[in-house]
């Protein structure tokens, strides 16, 4: 039996219950039994998840908590997310920042058209093609070690013309001790996350976070 836990709350605005919610059945499917948390302390709590899927913008973590959550990533839990519900989080927990590998600053023009180009060869990526998009393009500080996947290029434009030019990751997969971690930046809405691109890369990170299912 191999174990999930989908963490979520925080802001309303993100539509953290409808989100998660799309994600169930792929992960059922795929063998994973469900728990689901409201709370933050489901990281302090015992036990031995494979998958941990956040989806909580505005976390303040307690050092418990994060240092909780943490520890089962390095010790080989995976980790994934979408949106602010892993990147906008956490923002005073440098340790939770670092096993994410990245953080939003902000997504000039709010809603705006862009396109998303998918960066290399990974399995998670497999036989899809650049796409287009109409959604927040989030501006990110990023580790420069990460496994990008996916990427978008700002052009200065939305009251931001030193954004020109800037190559953002827009999906990522990194490896923490043991663990995976798996974040893609789309997903302000289940609107997002339908797009056809974006939830086949989110359904595939889930199972290469949980699983390591697709190489």
């Amino acid at each position: 039996m191999v174990r999930a836990l989908i963490v979520r709350g925080g802001w309303a605005g993100h539509e953290p219950v409808a989100c998660t919610d799309l994600f169930r059945d792929v992960l059922e499917e795929n063998g994973f039994e469900l728990r689901v948390a409201d709370t933050l302390d489901a990281y302090t709590e015992s036990g031995d998840h494979e998958l941990i899927v956040q989806c909580w913008t505005g976390a303040r973590f307690t050092a418990e908590q994060e240092k909780a959550l943490v520890a089962r990533v390095r010790a080989g839990a995976g980790f994934a997310g979408w949106h602010g519900g892993i990147v906008a989080t956490g923002y005073e927990a440098p340790d939770y920042q670092y096993m994410v590998g990245g953080r939003f600053l902000c997504h000039p023009g709010d809603f705006v058209d862009y396109r998303v180009e998918i960066a290399g060869e990974h399995p998670i990526t497999a036989g899809l093609g650049d796409y287009d998009v109409h959604t927040e393009q989030y501006f990110m500080h990023v580790d420069p070690t990460l496994d990008v996947l996916a990427t978008t290029t700002f052009r200065g434009e939305h009251g931001a013309p030193e954004t020109a030019g800037a190559v953002m990751p827009v999906a990522w997969t990194r490896r923490f001790g043991a663990g995976r971690v798996f974040v893609h930046t789309l997903g302000h809405s289940p609107a997002d996350l339908r797009v056809p691109q974006t939830r086949t890369m989110i359904e595939r990170g889930l199972l290469w976070a949980g699983l390591g299912a697709t190489g």
